[in-house]
C-alpha cells in the first residue's frame, strides 16, 4: 500500500498595470501573465536565499496557508491547497508538470530551494491555464537567466541532529559575437539527514528513526540573440534515498526516488517551442534492501505556441492572446500494475486572451480542451477580471475575482494497480470562484504596506476516494465543497541602515463532503476532511542594519483530523523559529554566516503518523561567495 499512498519574507501579488499594455516578447512560460483576478504570490530571491539549504515544503509553510502533511524531516511531505487533497497541486518547472503520473502527486521534501531561480504560487484553480492537477492551486518554479559574467558560492549547514547540506553554485555570462550572448548556472547540492535525536522518545511518543540521503545538480544555459531569438537547455536530475527504522533488519523500509528531468526551449519572437523528456524512478523495499521493486515511468513532452495581439480600442489597448498546443505520451512499467507496461497520450489545446481596455480594468479569458487516452475531460473555460477602484500614486484599491472550471485526470495507479485500481474510473471535475480586495499604501517616510481579503469557493465532484468498503479499490465517491478565507498583511520600511518588515496571513478553511455516492460516506458528510486544518496562520518579522539581519518566523496549524467521521483528531500547535544572518564583504568575496533556531519553545506536536516531531534544534552555515564585477 505504499507504492499506492506515495508516490522569504515578502510576498508581492498578482500584477496591477497602471497604464496600457504595449505588445510584449514573453520569454518561456509566463502564466501568470493570464491569471487576471486570480490571487498570485511570490517569493523574492532573498527570501529564498535566506532558506537556501531548505527545501520548499518549509519555504511554504513559512510563507503561505498551504498545508502539509509531513511526516518528519527528511521523509514524505505533501501539500493540501485551499483544502484539497495531495492529488489537486500542479508543480510547474518552467511550465512543465512534474507530479509524478503515477501518483498524481509531488513529494515537497525532494524539491530543495537549491533547484530553481523563482518561485511563485498560485491560489485556486487553473486548469484552463495549467491543465489537470491545478484544482487547489499551482507552485511555479523557473530557472532565469545569470546576469552576472561570473559568479561562485561554496556552502555548508551543520544542524543539531547530524543533518549536514552542502551546496555549489556556479553562474557565468558572456557575449559571444555582436548578436548572441550565453549564459548558465551550475548547481549542485548534497545531504545527509542522520536525524540523531538525543533521546528516542518525546512525551512518550517516539521518535521515528530515519536516514535520508539527497544529492542533485541542476544546469540552465541559454543563447540569445538580438533580433529575439533565444535558444534554452535545462537539465535537473535528482536522487533521494529515505530509510525507515535503518537499525531493525526485519522492518527498515526504503524508498528511494530518482528524478531525471530535460528540457530544451526554443522561442524565436512570437514562436515558442518546448520540447521535454523526465524519467521518474521508484524503488521500495521493505527487510531485504538489496532487491526493491522497481518501477519507471517516462514522460516526452512537446509544446507549441504562438502569441498575437489585436487592436480593439486603439493601438494603446490589444488584446494579447496565446495560442497553442501540448501533447503529452507517458509510459510506465510498475511491479504493482495489473499489466505492465501501460501508456497513454495527452493533448491539450489552449486559447489564452488578456486585455486592458482601460487603465483601471484588466480582463482574461481562458480556453483549454484536453484529450486524453480512454477519457474525455471536460471543456475548461476561465475567466478573470482586476479593477482598480482606487489609483492614486500613494494608495491603491484593487477588486478581484475569477470563475473556472479545473479538472484533474485518475492516476496510473488509479487506474492500473492490480485489483484495487479502476480503469473505469472518471475524471475529477468542479467549479472554483474567488472574489478578493488588494490594497497598497506607499507612505513618504519609505515605509510600503500591502493588504488582501481574499473569499473563495471551490466545488470538486467525483472525488476520487480508494473505498475502505470494497478493499480499497478507487472509485468516484465523494462531492467535496472547500470555502474560506485567506487574509494577508506585508509592511516594510527603510530609514537610512535600517529596514524593518512584517509578513502576516490567516486562512480559515472548511473543506467536507456534501454528497454521498454510496452507504460507506453517508456517515461523512458534512465532516471536515482528514488532515486539513480549519485555522492557519503564519506571521515573518525581520529588523535589518547594514549587513545583519534578524528574523522571527511563527507558524499557527489547528486541529487536524485523523478520522473520516472527525471523533479523533490531532491537537494544534504553534512553531517559532529564529533566524540571524550577518554578511562580511572584501572587495569582490563575499562571507555569509547564519544561525538558526528552529522550534524555539520546543512545543510537542505529532504528524500524521501519530509519531513525535523533534524539538528545539539548532543550525549553523557558512556560504563563501566570489563575484567577478
Amino acid at each position: 500500500m505504499l507504492w499506492v499512498s506515495f508516490a522569504l519574507p515578502l510576498p508581492a501579488y498578482a500584477q496591477k498595470d497602471s497604464i496600457a499594455l504595449e505588445p510584449v516578447i514573453v520569454k518561456g512560460f509566463v502564466p501568470q501573465k493570464f491569471m487576471s483576478g486570480l490571487k498570485i504570490q511570490r517569493i523574492d530571491s532573498a527570501s529564498l536565499a535566506q532558506v537556501r539549504f531548505q527545501n520548499i515544503s518549509d519555504v511554504l509553510s513559512a510563507y503561505t496557508p498551504i498545508a502539509f502533511k509531513n511526516y518528519g524531516p527528511g521523509q514524505l511531505s505533501t501539500a493540501s491547497f485551499r483544502g484539497t487533497s495531495a492529488n489537486h497541486t500542479a508543480v510547474l518547472w518552467n511550465g512543465l508538470n512534474i507530479n509524478a503520473p503515477t501518483l498524481g502527486q509531488t513529494d515537497f521534501s525532494t524539491i530543495p530551494v537549491a533547484g530553481f531561480d523563482q518561485l511563485s504560487v498560485q491560489y485556486g484553480s487553473a486548469a484552463s491555464i495549467v491543465g489537470s492537477d491545478a484544482v487547489g492551486g499551482s507552485v511555479l518554479l523557473s530557472s532565469q537567466a545569470s546576469g552576472k559574467p561570473f559568479h561562485v558560492s561554496v556552502g555548508r549547514q551543520q544542524d543539531s541532529f547530524n543533518n549536514p547540506q552542502t551546496q555549489t553554485d556556479l553562474r557565468y555570462a558572456f557575449p559571444l559575437n555582436s548578436q548572441w550572448a550565453f549564459s548558465g548556472k551550475t548547481a549542485l547540492y548534497d545531504g545527509r539527514m542522520n536525524n540523531d535525536y538525543p533521546k528516542p522518545t518525546r512525551n512518550t511518543y517516539a521518535l521515528l528513526p530515519t536516514e535520508t540521503f539527497q544529492k542533485g545538480i541542476v544546469q540552465d544555459l541559454f543563447l540569445r540573440s538580438q533580433n529575439d531569438r533565444e535558444i534554452s537547455a535545462h537539465i535537473w536530475l535528482t536522487d533521494n534515498k529515505l530509510t525507515l527504522t535503518p537499525e531493525d533488519v526485519q522492518g527498515r523500509e526504503m524508498t528511494r526516488t530518482t528524478a531525471y528531468r530535460t528540457m530544451v526551449r526554443y522561442q524565436v519572437r512570437t514562436l515558442a517551442l518546448r520540447t521535454a523528456w523526465v524519467r521518474d524512478i521508484i524503488d521500495y523495499a521493505k527487510g531485504d534492501l538489496s532487491h526493491p521493486d522497481h518501477s519507471v515511468t517516462d514522460k516526452f513532452a512537446s509544446r507549441l505556441e504562438k502569441d498575437f495581439s489585436i487592436n480593439i480600442a486603439g493601438d494603446l489597448n490589444p488584446v494579447l492572446i496565446k495560442v497553442g498546443g501540448e501533447w503529452t505520451h507517458f509510459r510506465s512499467r510498475v511491479p504493482g500494475y495489473a499489466y505492465s507496461p501501460v501508456s497513454e497520450n495527452r493533448t491539450d489545446i489552449f486559447l489564452l486572451m488578456r486585455w486592458q481596455p482601460t487603465a483601471r480594468i484588466t480582463t482574461s479569458i481562458n480556453l483549454r480542451q484536453g484529450l486524453v487516452t480512454g477519457f474525455n475531460p471536460p471543456f475548461t473555460p476561465s475567466v478573470g477580471l482586476e479593477y482598480g477602484l482606487i489609483q492614486k500614486a500613494h494608495y491603491n484599491l484593487t477588486l478581484k475575482g475569477s470563475y473556472g472550471r479545473s479538472y484533474r485526470v485518475p492516476t496510473l495507479n488509479e487506474r492500473y494497480w492490480k485489483d484495487l485500481g479502476n480503469p473505469d474510473v472518471r475524471p475529477e471535475t468542479g467549479w472554483n470562484k474567488e472574489l478578493g480586495l488588494e490594497q497598497t499604501f506607499k507612505a513618504s517616510s519609505g515605509s510600503t504596506l500591502r493588504t488582501s481579503a481574499t473569499l473563495y469557493h471551490n466545488r470538486v465532484k467525483d472525488w476520487t476516494y480508494w473505498n475502505p468498503s470494497k478493499s480499497y479499490r478507487v472509485e468516484n465517491l465523494q462531492q467535496v465543497l472547500a470555502r474560506g478565507i485567506e487574509l494577508q498583511l506585508n509592511y516594510q520600511r527603510q530609514t537610512g541602515s535600517w529596514r524593518t518588515g512584517l509578513d502576516a496571513g490567516y486562512a480559515f478553511n472548511k473543506s467536507s463532503q456534501e454528497k454521498a455516492y454510496d452507504n460507506y460516506s453517508q456517515d461523512i458528510v458534512g465532516k471536515q476532511l482528514v488532515f486539513v486544518p480549519a485555522h492557519s496562520a503564519n506571521a515573518n518579522a525581520f529588523v535589518q542594519f547594514k549587513s545583519t539581519k534578524l528574523t522571527g518566523q511563527f507558524q499557527a496549524v489547528g486541529k487536524r483530523y485523523i478520522t473520516f467521521d472527525n471523533s479523533q483528531f490531532l491537537d494544534g500547535y504553534g512553531l517559532a523559529n529564529l533566524l540571524a544572518e550577518t554578511t562580511f564583504v572584501f572587495d569582490k568575496f563575499k562571507l555569509v554566516l547564519q544561525g538558526q533556531v528552529r522550534n524555539v519553545t520546543d512545543a510537542f506536536y505529532l504528524n500524521v503518523r501519530n509519531n513525535a516531531m523533534p524539538g528545539r534544534s539548532f543550525a549553523l552555515s557558512l556560504t563563501f561567495s566570489y563575484d567577478s564585477q
